[in-house]
């Protein structure tokens, strides 16, 4: 499971997001991992064992990273649900970031 995230509206990668990983359960969504994007908008591993089959959630905080670039954003936090059918294949979903809009997809 990976992630990256890019600052359409500046034309780089967004460095310094905090983003969570969630499985979702009969309680409710449970946090398995936490990661902070790096210098290239990367996060290559979440600190997670191999992900079962199941719907899982990236939550990105974006509200402090657009902050600190003097931008308002509309969207404070981003959540992203997903789900794995097969645990073998490897899943990446990125984010594209502008100050009031998004969009994900699934890489590889």
């Amino acid at each position: 499971m990976t992630t990256h995230v890019l600052d359409t509206a500046a034309g780089r990668p967004a460095r310094g997001i905090p983003v969570t990983l969630a499985r979702y359960a009969a309680t409710g969504w449970q946090p398995i991992g936490h990661a902070v994007t790096d210098a290239d908008g990367r996060i290559l591993d979440f600190g997670t064992p191999h992900l079962l089959k199941g719907v899982y959630r990236l939550d990105f905080a974006t509200a402090a990273y657009l902050g600190a670039a003097g931008r308002n954003g509309f969207f404070p936090e981003i959540s992203v649900a997903f789900e794995i059918s097969d645990p073998d294949q490897h899943y990446h979903v990125p984010l594209l970031l502008s100050g009031h809009s998004y969009t994900t997809y699934r890489g590889s």
